[in-house]
């Protein structure tokens, strides 16, 4: 591929007035994406046509697929080719993907999926809030395998997390998926943004062997095999089905054992480094609200509130959604009379909060399923309640 231009983003210090969806288009041409396929859907269509625009400006590529089932094979060609790809969707279309997810899983394909949540089930409340893909965004595709799924929660890390998506994809070989939800893609505010030198951009691991040494899936003792792009004189399989260190289809115990395991090995090796969050009010609380996405907005002015009123509440803001942040979530816990988890679904990631409380301290849930956001005052509710 010919030398890329590099995309026009504001330096350090220049304030511009963003929407979330444009902070993502802009963090993505930043991280180096240089292929997009996608199908319209709401809320995350401004994705795609702010990205049919800044391809071919950045020397990239942009296609409009019939669905979401071709936008997610045409998002792997691309990536299998070398060129850093994703695709933006909303639950439905989220869900018409998720055989190619687990494709890409396997067969260790580096892609960015944006899943713009928005109300269901089914058609449901296309142009409402929601939450409710955080389970399927980890068990929505099929067989077993990690996977990587970042929440932003503002324009600025709509930006940030979009960038840190990519480098994850390229480090581990995985699909990355972003999940945000209508409010944080369609806000507007300003943000500063960070120069492109100032980015750290990392990609995929190449192989530094003779084309005839080459096997594709031999794990070089880090767990992420080198990847060579079609067309580099690396010729190599590409299957879906379990496949030996040569990407041949095997179903010898000793192969597929080694493969799976490796699979999860390369993530949960670097667990303590996917510990993302942000913490606020955390001295002497005795609640801790624990929250994420534009929720975690919310519950940060509620948390500012309750601190005027003398109440011992702190908040930890999860960016890191999958692998679930235990070993972080468990010191919290560890330290709170009470836990609430407010989130716009009906308890989807209060289930981890419980799962791994083990007794600490009570978890109160506040949900919210009528597509519209929780605010300040309900949490402060909650919070207030809980210390009475």
């Amino acid at each position: 591929m010919s030398k890329q231009p590099r995309p026009q983003i504001q330096t350090t210090g220049e304030r511009v007035l963003l929407q979330g969806s444009e902070a993502c288009v802009r963090g993505a041409l930043a991280a180096g994406c240089r292929f997009y396929a996608g199908y319209p859907i709401t809320p995350a269509t401004e994705i795609m046509e702010l990205m049919s625009r800044a391809m071919p400006k950045a020397g990239g590529v942009f296609i409009q697929m019939e669905d979401e089932i071709a936008s997610m094979g045409a998002v792997i060609g691309a990536s299998l080719g070398g060129v850093k790809a994703m695709t933006a969707t909303s639950g439905p279309g989220f869900s018409l993907m998720q055989e190619h997810i687990s494709f890409a899983a396997m067969a260790e394909v580096p892609c960015v999926i944006i899943d713009v949540m928005r109300g269901g089930p089914s058609t449901g409340l296309p142009t409402r809030p929601s939450q409710s893909d955080v389970m399927q965004t980890r068990w929505g595709a099929h067989g077993d395998h990690p996977i990587l799924v970042v929440a932003p929660s503002s324009a600025y890390e709509f930006f940030d997390l979009t960038v840190k998506a990519f480098n994850l994809s390229e480090r581990y070989r995985s699909p990355v998926i972003v999940m945000a939800d209508e409010i944080v893609a369609h806000t507007r505010e300003s943000v500063v943004l960070p120069s492109l030198d100032s980015l750290e951009i990392e990609n995929r691991p190449k192989p530094t062997m003779p084309p005839e040494w080459y096997s594709p899936y031999r794990d070089p003792g880090t767990g992420i095999p080198p990847m060579a792009a079609f067309g580099e004189g690396y010729r190599f399989h590409v299957t879906g089905l379990t496949h030996d260190i040569n990407g041949y289809p095997t179903e010898r115990q000793d192969e597929t054992e080694e493969l799976m395991t490796r699979l999860f090995n390369k993530v949960s090796k670097d667990f303590h480094l996917l510990q993302w969050y942000d913490s606020y009010y955390e001295e002497g609380a005795e609640v801790t609200v624990i929250a994420y996405g534009s929720v975690a907005r919310s519950a940060l002015r509620a948390v500012k509130l309750a601190r005027e009123k003398k109440l011992p509440v702190g908040l930890l803001k999860l960016k890191m959604i999958w692998p679930f942040m235990r070993r972080t979530v468990m010191r919290y816990l560890a330290t709170s009379r009470v836990a609430i988890v407010p989130e716009m679904n009906m308890g989807q990631l209060s289930r981890e909060v419980k799962r791994v409380n083990q007794g600490a301290c009570k978890i109160q849930t506040l949900n919210r399923v009528d597509g519209h956001i929780i605010t300040p005052s309900e949490i402060l509710t909650a919070i207030e309640e809980a210390l009475a």
